[in-house]
């Protein structure tokens, strides 16, 4: 057991970093690309402002996708609670907490929806999802009226466009980087604990070398221009809750168990059927956050907000490592996605790309990683 845990560790270990050298390789190009521009502070700070929202949703995806589910409806849900929040505060005149709780509850109340079509009535996810794509970009459609409905409470905006002091910044940095240190004993002890060796405290403390760095560049080039975006600060809570609760929770320990065999996995006690809707009802609640933040960003609501959000989301968890048949996939991983694309999206916007163009080498690039990871799994 300890042998195959190590060797899927190392895989995945040898995964991340070759993605990580795969985005520096674009970051390179495109800075020399654009006439240096792309790797200046402002720009930087934009890409991780336009990565949010994707990555929000991916770390939900995220999850499903580890269920062995699929949802295919977020980008119209996105868009029916962003309706909702603007809907909430220029129409009905409503105070921003209402349409933050509007937002994030009506994203609850669909994935519990749709969870319980998929694990209690035995529909398939994609048909479901699939439907509920439909059905609720209608029922934005609906909602507006057709219309573009704005918002102008600048408190509501500000949870999209601005950026937070220097000094909470460094003060936020170092929560980040306490919580990676900590996360960095417990998995050294753990092992101990489950009696699969001596831990090794010192081996961990090495690799958290890594992600330390990685915080602290980030809070330093984010503060060279006007701070961290408040968008990522979300981003960043988010996909720190999300790895916790994938890596260091009972019910993280039984999505993997469910996507890797369902059968297996319930006839080992598990409730399958109240994980998945706990999974769906999740990233409806993530769903919601990254509705706000896209909203907020905007400065409206319109009828298309959203589109094709779904795939975008999908397409970071794949690029990620994660498994469209289940069972395997990380947080750090769809992030690191998320990132990938968002920078592709980015660089080909400052080389002035053709949309038609884009969409290709996008497309291109996921059915490359999909080919590439089928590969991988066939020779293992």
């Amino acid at each position: 057991m300890e042998e195959a845990t190590t060797s899927r560790f190392s895989a995945t270990t040898l995964r991340a970093y070759i993605m990580i050298a795969v985005l520096g390789l674009i970051w390179a190009y495109f800075h020399w690309a654009t006439d240096s521009i792309f790797l200046t502070p402002r720009n930087l700070s934009n890409l991780m402002t336009q990565m949010s929202v994707t990555a929000i949703l991916a770390v939900g995806m995220l999850m499903v996708i580890v269920s062995g589910n699929i949802d295919l409806s977020v980008g119209s849900v996105l868009g029916f609670a962003g309706g909702l929040a603007a809907y909430s505060i220029t129409i009905w005149e409503y105070g921003l907490p209402t349409a933050i709780i509007a937002a994030i509850a009506v994203g609850v109340i669909i994935g519990v929806f749709h969870g319980v079509l998929t694990a209690y009535l035995n529909i398939p996810a994609f048909i479901v999802t699939l439907g509920g794509l439909l059905a609720w970009r209608g029922a934005v459609k609906w909602q507006l009226g057709g219309n573009t409905v704005p918002v102008s409470n600048d408190t509501f905006k500000a949870i999209g466009n601005e950026n937070v002091p220097e000094t909470i910044g460094w003060a936020l940095a170092a929560v980040a980087i306490a919580f990676v240190l900590f996360m960095a004993y417990r998995k050294a002890k753990s092992v101990k604990d489950y009696g699969l060796g001596e831990a090794n405290y010192t081996g961990e403390l090495l690799k958290a070398v890594i992600p330390i760095g990685g915080i602290v560049a980030f809070i330093l080039v984010m503060n060279s221009y006007q701070g961290v975006p408040i968008p990522v600060l979300i981003l960043v809570a988010v996909a720190l809750i999300g790895a916790f609760v994938t890596n260091s929770t009972t019910f993280g320990r039984y999505l993997y168990a469910i996507g890797g065999n369902a059968d297996a996995a319930r006839l080992s006690g598990i409730n399958n059927k109240a994980n998945i809707l706990k999974v769906y009802a999740l990233l409806g609640a993530l769903t919601g956050v990254a509705a706000l933040i896209f909203t907020a960003r905007v400065g409206s609501a319109a009828p298309d907000a959203g589109v094709l959000k779904e795939l975008d989301a999908i397409a970071a968890c794949v690029i990620g490592g994660a498994s469209l048949m289940g069972g395997r996939g990380t947080i750090f991983g769809a992030c690191l996605g998320a990132l990938i694309m968002a920078s592709l999206d980015n660089g080909m916007s400052l080389l002035n790309v053709r949309d038609f163009m884009q969409d290709i080498i996008k497309g291109s690039i996921l059915v490359a990683a999909v080919g590439l990871d089928m590969m991988g799994r066939k020779q293992t």
